[in-house]
């Protein structure tokens, strides 16, 4: 079957490798989904930080739970939709990179920035040290929030968001349960 989504010219076809998409929890799998449909849309050549994290919030109740409180998420989320249309345009044909994480070579990661690949990695090495085989969105969220350079944090500081405490807020939570 033919995938009848359309690409931009010039943007590479998204790798749809299993094992990359093995490690993802159905959830996850979601997000991705998500990510890759506003890339496609914004006219972005590659799915960035951003891109996972408005997808993030929009499609996992346990992400949207992790914030101090629903002003605060409305806050995040207006300016993500800021960036679709619009705001973002200064990022749009830029690569983003933050060079704050360690990039991955993974053939899994074409079409994606070398941050959002390096989020995508820590999530799954977050939840390995957790003791479950496949990552889900609150994983991607630490791992995003890990990364002070990259897009997502960006867009989460614009929207009054102090990136580290929400991660140790979620580092903490998951400690105790």
């Amino acid at each position: 079957m033919q995938n009848r989504t359309p690409r931009i010219p010039q943007q590479p076809a998204p790798s749809h490798r299993a094992e990359f998409d093995a490690r993802l929890a159905v959830e996850l799998a979601a997000v991705v989904t998500g990510a890759r449909r506003r890339a496609l849309r914004d006219g972005d050549r590659q799915i960035d930080t951003a891109h996972l994290l408005h997808s993030l919030i929009e499609s996992d109740p346990e992400v949207r739970t992790a914030f101090d409180g629903g002003a605060q998420l409305a806050k995040v989320l207006g300016y993500l939709v800021q960036r679709s249309i619009g705001y973002g345009l200064r990022w749009q044909g830029a690569i983003e990179d933050s060079g704050a994480l360690p990039v991955v070579a993974d053939a899994g990661a074409e079409g994606w920035s070398p941050s959002a690949a390096s989020a995508m990695a820590g999530a799954y090495r977050r939840a390995r040290s957790l003791g479950r085989e496949r990552a889900g969105g609150i994983d991607l969220l630490v791992s995003l929030t890990a990364d002070r350079e990259c897009r997502a944090v960006e867009v989460l500081e614009r929207a009054g968001v102090d990136a580290a405490l929400l991660e140790d807020r979620i580092v903490e939570a998951s400690s105790q349960g």
